[in-house]
């Protein structure tokens, strides 16, 4: 049965958080922008990231999968504040990486959380081998990563895709996981409706138009930003490097695999299954139909609740970080 206190208590703080944004938003005409141009010093960058130095020691999981070698590249970072004996795993988006959940990092481990922060695999500073990429791969490699760091339960978040691979996560391990969230998740509803299976020709642009790149990675940060802050430039930077990099076409190839997968797949009907304690939370900036869905969502986990801000957009965690840590803790002190 639903908390009756679960909406009220979402309204609260959502009305709150609507006095912040007004506030935050009247600031936004004064924040700096991405450069119109890419800086000239942006050269090639390595499409597994080993001159990208991450927040917290990297360490690698490796293992064997459709007869390839790969390795899963993970941030284990201990509590800092006295122990609670708990663990989180987060995930981060479809083209996002590991790094950016950093705030969310320092939050939960000064609670005194282990925090667990993988890179998918064909992502980030993961392997990136050519297989049938899938949803459930995805997640039967969360529960590997748990039997590898001998996590036994973890509260599970997931952003954007990661939050299709969380889902799917509770669905098939249900007592591997103490607390379900999703971050603007991707995929609320069912689009697969016309898109039919189309396979892949491999075919990839080894020698891109660098200044399109460039105005593409101006509208990504346009869609995906409410209110830009300079170390988002990090996401441009790096895209835009490996563009460069000898190995881009392999890394592109890669991102067909799994994008193409979504077609394929969804997690809209996992949800009714699910009796984990499920946490829909996003900024309801993303798109038009965004909160409408989030709620929707919510309301199909037999333990959902939903909490949407106001005056943010695609990545919340970036934005206003402490709301969202601080909603993350309260979440999962709240008990089973």
């Amino acid at each position: 049965m639903k908390n009756p206190n679960c909406s009220s208590v979402a309204l609260a703080w959502v009305t709150l958080l609507s006095l912040f944004t007004i506030s935050f938003a009247g600031l936004a005409s004064a924040q700096p922008s991405p450069p119109s141009s890419a800086p000239s010093n942006w050269g090639p960058i390595s499409i597994s990231l080993e001159d990208f130095e991450y927040p917290y020691p990297v360490e690698y999981m490796n293992f064997s999968v459709y007869g390839e070698e790969v390795r899963i590249a993970y941030m284990d970072v201990a509590p800092t504040g006295p122990a609670n004996g708990r663990s989180v795993i987060l995930h981060h988006g479809g083209l996002y990486y590991g790094w950016y959940w950093s705030e969310q990092i320092k939050a939960l481990s000064e609670e005194g959380y282990r925090v667990v922060v993988k890179d998918r695999l064909g992502w980030g500073k993961s392997s990136k081998p050519i297989i049938p990429y899938s949803i459930s791969l995805w997640a039967s490699n969360t529960a590997r990563l748990m039997d590898h760091l001998e996590i036994d339960q973890a509260a599970i978040v997931g952003h954007s895709i990661g939050g299709q691979m969380v889902t799917r996560f509770a669905l098939l391990y249900p007592q591997r996981i103490t607390h379900l969230v999703t971050v603007n998740q991707v995929g609320l509803t069912d689009r697969r409706a016309g898109r039919g299976f189309r396979p892949l020709t491999g075919e990839v642009d080894g020698n891109p138009d660098m200044d399109e790149v460039y105005a593409g990675l101006l509208r990504w940060a346009d869609d995906n930003y409410s209110t830009w802050q300079p170390e988002f430039i990090d996401h441009m930077r790096i895209r835009y490097g490996q563009r460069l990099s000898g190995d881009w076409p392999r890394l592109a190839y890669v991102s067909q695999l799994t994008n193409h997968m979504r077609a394929m797949d969804t997690v809209v009907n996992d949800r009714q299954h699910i009796q984990t304690k499920t946490l829909v939370l996003g900024g309801v900036d993303d798109y038009p139909t965004f909160a409408e869905e989030a709620r929707q969502a919510a309301d199909a986990f037999p333990n959902g609740e939903v909490f949407l801000i106001t005056g943010v957009g695609h990545n919340p965690h970036e934005e206003v970080p402490d709301v969202v840590s601080a909603q993350l803790i309260r979440f999962f002190d709240s008990g089973n």
